[in-house]
């Protein structure tokens, strides 16, 4: 089969979020609209203007992962895990594959191992024997979760890892697609990320993006006239992408085809005052709809990056309506709900679409209540039966990355494959 007739399709997903562990559970917490921020407790947020986040519920990661592995990793890294080894269960495929060669590992990542890298550091400089201790050097690193997995299920393809912090998330699955066609049959993509720690918090403040507001429901809006920057989050979702005739011999559908993805850079600074380049935001947009070979009336909803400030929303808001000029499709974003987990969360928008195709509803936008000036968009208000099952995610990164990713959805269980 020629590398360009490879097609890729989504076959398993394993979320862990602040929406809950398991795609079920985070199903019902988009379905529900309910808010799963609250005050951080990985450590003492008190003296911080940004005290709420989202985090994982009841995670105990010694439930999941061996204690030898434990004391190597971080928790981004146990995270990542987890949700792996439930893609790869809703996936049915093992744990370790019989041709190892033929499976990779494409992750995004962005700060790395922040929970690890602090316990250490603290410990060098207040400790008599200032010393660290000897998985410091390997657990923090941005590739640590993609070494991890990929020593833990034996995938033995090509491995890498992303760092354009929110678009990475959509950029993994795009690589993903890439590793297909060159041969690899299958491709454990996504991301996690877990931004809480003091150091980590203290770096996300310097931006003056995050919300310091005290209360859950007013501290995320974005798109609303009350917006007042983010809240930081953990966790996210890892997917196993899967060439379409192998995961057809198994008997599998899977979830969607991945058809067309796109990627630009503004070439400045994420600073206080700017907005990024909603031009170059459009056009990631327009590249990933073309490669798809999809019209803009043809998309059934649009997952926006969100960020929940001022100045990106309107921007974002502006970028879409250039591309979907006189089409309008609707808009449903979640963030608010779970907080901002980087290029997890987008990870986390793209399993949100893939399982509004998989229960047949388009889930209704998680705001805004009052839609600010200059962000009118067609906000879906009620759940919506899907007309087209193509979808379009979008995500920008801090420092100019722009990305977009368009899925298609399999038909009702009966029809073929996409």
């Amino acid at each position: 089969m020629s590398e360009q007739r490879r097609r890729a399709v989504v076959t398993g997903i394993g979320v862990v979020a602040p929406s809950g562990i398991g795609k079920q559970a985070h199903w019902r917490t988009v379905l529900s609209g309910q808010r799963r921020t609250g005050p951080i407790t990985l450590f003492d947020a008190a003296g911080y203007p940004t005290r709420l986040a989202g985090e994982v519920p009841d995670f105990e990661p010694a439930r999941y992962i061996d204690n030898r592995v434990l004391v190597q990793t971080d928790r981004w890294t146990h995270l990542g895990f987890v949700a792996t080894r439930l893609a790869l269960a809703d996936a049915g495929l093992p744990e370790r594959p019989l041709d190892p060669y033929g499976w990779a590992v494409t992750l995004a990542s962005s700060s790395g191992g922040n929970l690890f890298g602090q316990r250490e550091l603290q410990r060098l400089w207040s400790s008599p024997s200032r010393t660290v201790g000897a998985y410091q050097s390997i657990a923090w690193f941005y590739a640590a979760s993609v070494g991890q997995l990929s020593i833990a299920h034996q995938a033995k393809g090509p491995c890498g890892v992303l760092v354009t912090e929110s678009a990475g998330g959509l950029d993994s699955l795009a690589q993903a697609v890439r590793i297909i066609r060159r041969g690899a049959r299958v491709v454990l993509a996504g991301a996690t990320e877990c931004p809480l720690s003091p150091y980590a918090l203290a770096c996300q403040l310097r931006s003056g993006l995050l919300s310091g507001a005290d209360d859950p429901r007013r501290a995320y809006l974005p798109f609303d006239s009350a917006t007042s920057g983010y809240l930081p989050a953990e966790g996210g979702a890892v997917f196993v992408v899967e060439e379409y005739e192998h995961a057809r011999a198994r008997g599998v559908r899977g979830y969607a085809e991945v058809t067309g993805w796109g990627a630009t850079h503004d070439a400045a600074h994420t600073t206080a005052d700017s907005a990024g380049d909603p031009h170059q935001y459009a056009r990631a947009m327009r590249l990933a709809l073309g490669r798809a070979g999809v019209e803009p009336h043809e998309v059934d909803l649009v997952v926006p990056d969100a960020l929940g400030v001022a100045r990106y929303d309107r921007a974002e808001a502006t970028a879409l309506r250039a591309v979907f000029t006189g089409t309008a499709p609707p808009v449903s974003t979640h963030k608010t709900l779970t907080g901002r987990a980087h290029q997890g969360g987008s990870a986390l928008d793209v399993a949100t679409l893939l399982l509004a195709f998989a229960q047949d509803t388009l889930p209704p936008s998680a705001g805004p209540e009052q839609v600010a000036e200059g962000c009118e968009l067609d906000f879906l208000r009620e759940p919506r039966r899907p007309r087209t099952r193509v979808g379009l995610v979008c995500a920008r990164g801090f420092d100019g990355f722009n990305s977009a990713l368009v899925l298609r959805g399999t038909g009702p269980a009966g029809e073929d494959q996409p």
